[in-house]
């Protein structure tokens, strides 16, 4: 195989748990190929700041997904099959290969700080993806951070029976004659039946018409992933580097259905709302707020992306498990395990900067991205953490797990329970390949905007939004995209 020049793409999760953590893919290169296997090594460095592994608490660890894509003679990008053998993994370091289609790589024993890792190795089986031994080549390596979340069992919902009934929370109730509303407890994958009763899962609809918080039907099938079994989420949401990347990497017509700028999402080239993407309707897009978590994409283009990255959508109860694991619920509480929020007006420092931060964030009080802390838009992702005096779950803004912006922000789009078209998700995962237009095509996910749901809150919405039982639109369909809305991705470990 004779290689002309190995491409080398920067995807940057963003920024970190603590600071910066500043994930990136260096020294891309192709080397020890086996013809007579149709296989040859893709070799290049992997660094980012403040990872961790731990065996108490939360149990759990950072990791990297990373994926890699290749063209034939100036081609087309294609997605890159990887065997589950005879890959390298740097001291220190473990590399699982999942589905043939990327390879979570992480620590390999408990510690946390940076790490960089020299020389890794993934086996690209060139062969089944039709590529001839002595074709040219280029070769881009896309590495996403994500947070591992164990199996286990966790709670749904708000202690308070009124905040349920407002907010479309989930609960159960306990046994007559009281029949108390109280949170819900995941215990299983297995089916769950919907009813309002005993042991049954249930939330309120407040406005029947348009079923924002869920048609109360059911049951949840088996299939549909509760969070119970253990899962991989994105750290943060989804940059405008990493979109602009995923969408440099298209054809012209799956560009042209997938056009940030155009009508279904903020239609314009200028920057609006942090939005800093702009494409001249042909050739590469560009950003001028990389680090900016992106808005404005439609549910269908975030579709396109989990697919071609190799991700799924999660599910609105894997977003409560992302949020609080398995401690009890707290009334009202924020991603961060309590209800108690900064009413500063953040000053943003270093806008638009790969350190843009806060310059004044709430001390000894939670912190995130709403309407009281700033107008301007979203920050970027990891801005809070990074800006934190002290180096709190609260002040950061993290999850129980340590995955950022779960509440703020952008709202998380999440598959719903509320409707038929999301209770049919099976939380198969894309495989590297759209469709020429454009779509993904993954049997079991939704086919439209129905089926897809928001949780979390942004930053022009009030607390009660960002809170984590909060269901108000977790059955909301909205076609289009909008200012408020952002996305991450998940997948389930093997």
């Amino acid at each position: 195989m004779k290689y002309a020049l190995t491409f080398l793409l920067l995807c940057c999760g963003a920024l970190g748990f603590l600071q910066a953590n500043n994930i990136t893919v260096s020294n891309v290169t192709l080397i020890g190929q086996d013809a007579a296997a149709g296989t040859t090594q893709i070799q290049f460095d992997l660094s980012w700041e403040n990872s961790w592994r731990i065996s108490v608490g939360p149990g759990n660890y950072d990791a990297a997904w990373v994926f890699a894509k290749y063209r034939v003679n100036g081609g087309a990008w294609r997605h890159a099959t990887l065997q589950n053998t005879g890959n390298v993994a740097a001291a220190g370091s473990t590399i699982d290969v999942a589905d043939n289609v990327g390879a979570f790589i992480y620590r390999s024993a408990d510690g946390s700080g940076d790490v960089d890792w020299q020389n890794l190795q993934l086996r690209w089986d060139y062969d089944a993806n039709g590529v001839d031994d002595n074709a040219v080549v280029d070769v881009q390596v896309f590495a996403i951070e994500m947070v591992y979340v164990p199996e286990g069992a966790f709670r749904m919902g708000s202690p308070l029976s009124g905040a349920a009934d407002l907010r479309g929370e989930f609960f159960t109730r306990t046994a007559p004659p009281i029949s108390l509303q109280v949170p819900y407890e995941v215990t299983s994958e297995a089916a769950i039946t919907v009813a309002n009763g005993q042991g049954t899962l249930f939330y309120a609809n407040n406005e029947p018409g348009a079923n924002n918080n869920g048609d109360q039907l059911g049951p949840i099938p088996a299939a549909f992933p509760k969070g119970f079994n253990a899962f991989y989420c994105m750290k943060y949401e989804t940059s405008q580097e990493q979109w602009v990347a995923f969408f440099n990497s298209l054809t012209p017509a799956q560009q042209a259905n997938l056009d940030l700028t155009g009508s279904m999402g903020k239609n314009s080239d200028e920057v609006q709302l942090r939005n800093g993407i702009s494409w001249a309707d042909n050739g590469n897009a560009t950003t001028s707020l990389p680090n900016v978590a992106v808005n404005y994409a439609a549910t269908l283009m975030t579709l396109a992306y989990l697919d071609w990255s190799g991700l799924r959508p999660f599910t609105e109860l894997e977003y409560e498990k992302a949020c609080r694991g398995p401690l009890a619920p707290v009334a009202s509480e924020l991603a961060w395990g309590n209800a108690n929020v900064t009413s500063t007006l953040y000053e943003v420092s270093n806008a638009g900067a790969p350190n843009e931060g806060v310059s004044n964030p709430g001390v000894g009080t939670g912190n995130m991205v709403f309407f009281t802390s700033t107008a301007i838009g979203p920050l970027r992702v990891g801005a809070l953490a990074a800006s934190a005096v002290n180096s709190t779950r609260e002040e950061s803004g993290g999850s129980y797990y340590g995955i950022m912006e779960l509440s703020g922000n952008l709202y998380e789009r999440a598959v719903t329970v509320g409707n038929p078209a999301g209770r049919a998700f099976t939380g198969a995962h894309g495989d590297g390949v759209i469709t020429t237009a454009g779509a993904a095509n993954v049997t079991g996910w939704p086919t439209t905007a129905t089926g897809i749901g928001y949780r979390g809150g942004s930053y022009s919405n009030t607390v009660p939004f960002c809170a984590v039982s909060d269901r108000f639109d977790a059955a909301t369909t909205l076609t289009n995209g909008n200012a408020r809305l952002g996305f991450r991705g998940a997948r389930t470990a093997q």
